[in-house]
């Protein structure tokens, strides 16, 4: 299954339109993702991010219910991103 999450975007690494990338924290844990999709979004805004690519912007109020319901469901949403990080994928471009 997959699963497309919030994330606060903290910093912008490039801007430019066909590859930019920033810096988007998910529960405590920043990884680089691609962002030629959410130009318009700002350091602070939540976007949602699915296989590393920033998809849409989203309000906070939006991304707190997501998550919210995902925990009511008894998932913890940043597992695969913990697994990714620690795991099988041998880290990849995460921020430490």
């Amino acid at each position: 299954m997959c699963l497309a999450l919030p994330g606060r975007l903290m910093r912008w690494i490039d801007r430019d339109p066909l590859f930019a990338r920033a810096e988007v924290e998910f529960d405590g844990i920043r990884r680089i993702c691609h962002m030629a999709c959410v130009l318009e979004a700002n350091e602070g805004d939540y976007v949602i991010v699915h296989a590393g690519v920033a998809i849409s912007r989203v309000d906070e109020a939006a991304a707190r219910k997501t998550l919210a319901e995902l925990d009511a469901f008894g998932t913890d949403p940043h597992e695969e991103l913990r697994e990714e990080l620690h795991g099988h994928w041998g880290g990849g471009p995460s921020v430490p």
